[in-house]
């Protein structure tokens, strides 16, 4: 039986696309949810899993509707194979029911762990070289030095509350804590 499952990001968008490719797909039942991609508990694809038979094959329109990264997407299709089922693509064409598919799944798989390894490689060595050129990154500080020495004062000499040294300084009561 082809399994499809339908998923979009918000309550504001729309499933009718996905549960339509789904049905010209062959898709028997489909199981659909309105809930981010990097959630880790998905009720509907929990159950999905769960009804999984030998020879089922779950569908989804593209892979990112199944899983937001690589390896939460390698985890779902490896629980799928335990259950002697398959996985489709519609988008990208894999189908790990066939040889050739499961192929193309792992060769897909492995480009795109490299790429992620490539883009994080080129991010450190950009902020190596920006530190290398004294560019400090991150946010500036809420408050700078000599704010901070009135901040204390305020508190320690005028028995200021920190809530109302948050105000006056237009930061969080978190922000004069640490000071």
């Amino acid at each position: 039986m082809i399994i499809g499952y339908a998923r979009v990001s918000t309550d504001d968008q729309n499933l009718d696309a996905q549960t339509d490719a789904l049905q010209v797909a062959g898709a028997e039942r489909i199981f659909s949810e309105k809930i981010t991609g990097s959630a880790r508990n998905r009720p509907e694809l929990a159950k999905l899993l769960d009804q999984l038979r030998p020879g089922d094959v779950i569908a989804v329109t593209k892979y990112d509707r199944l899983a937001r990264s690589l390896r939460d997407l390698l985890d779902i299709v490896e629980t799928i194979e335990k259950h002697d089922a398959g996985f489709r693509s519609l988008a990208e064409d894999i189908d790990t029911t066939t040889p050739a598919g499961r192929l193309i799944f792992h060769v897909f798989a492995s480009i795109a762990q490299f790429e992620r390894e490539r883009i994080s490689e080129r991010t450190k060595e950009g902020l190596q070289a920006a530190k290398a050129r004294g560019r400090v990154g991150g946010r500036p500080p809420a408050l700078t030095p000599a704010q901070k020495v009135e901040a204390r004062r305020m508190r320690d000499d005028d028995g200021r509350a920190i809530s109302e040294i948050a105000r006056l300084f237009k930061v969080s009561e978190r922000t004069v804590r640490r000071v």
